[in-house]
């Protein structure tokens, strides 16, 4: 991707680091390295809830999910630079990490889906993370309505940038926005039919459209 100008982003610091560590990229899989060296993630990999999220990832997805996790991110980093968009970009690491983890195990899904249940895997690994109600509650709806066909017209800029990660990525939509860089991300992490795997995977999840819910109960 072109360099562009640096986004102000909402401040990842002070929240969020307890009982984590920093993860060096050669603990990661190498499948992930070429993403990992872009400079949006390579930035992240000091942050301690970044690394915690990026060795949850490792454990709860499947390679190729793991791979559409991280393009997500860097897609909706790419929009956001574009449009000088400020968000919470550890945050939104974590959101992209954990947005397709409701596809996986073998857990019942009830209402919303498995938007629903990564929202919930999201909530449980930001509360043992030390993240405030107030955050966790932008970045799991942020996961829970990642699905809809639109993002709702309250939704904030970590809700809209990974809605557009994350169906670029799948579906192409939306490309005309950082022309290119979906290819150049496939050339790099490459998943073959991704797509159409993705789509049995969430039809065999029973999908059903993912609607604001109420907020996380603080803890």
């Amino acid at each position: 991707m072109a360099a562009r100008p640096e986004v102000p982003e909402v401040p990842g610091t002070g929240e969020g680091g307890a009982g984590s560590s920093s993860v060096p990229p050669d603990a990661l899989p190498v499948a992930w390295r070429p993403l990992l060296g872009r400079p949006a993630l390579a930035e992240l990999l000091g942050h301690p809830l970044a690394g915690a999220a990026l060795t949850e990832m490792r454990r709860l997805l499947p390679p190729h999910v793991a791979v559409h996790s991280l393009r997500t991110f860097l897609l909706a980093d790419a929009f956001a630079r574009v449009h000088g968009t400020a968000y919470d970009r550890v945050g939104l690491l974590a959101a992209a990490a954990f947005h397709d983890a409701g596809l996986v195990g073998r857990t019942r899904l009830g209402r919303g889906g498995f938007p629903h249940r990564s929202a919930q895997l999201l909530d449980e690994f930001l509360a043992g993370h030390g993240v405030g109600t107030g955050r966790r509650t932008t970045l799991t709806r942020a996961v829970r309505e990642h699905m809809r066909p639109f993002p709702a017209r309250d939704a904030g800029p970590e809700g809209r940038l990974l809605h557009f990660g994350a169906w670029l990525d799948v579906t192409g939509r939306g490309e005309r926005h950082v022309p290119g860089d979906r290819k150049r991300l496939a050339e790099s992490a490459p998943t073959p039919w991704f797509a159409v795997s993705f789509s049995a995977r969430a039809a065999a999840c029973g999908l059903r459209r993912a609607l604001p819910g109420s907020p996380v109960t603080p803890r």
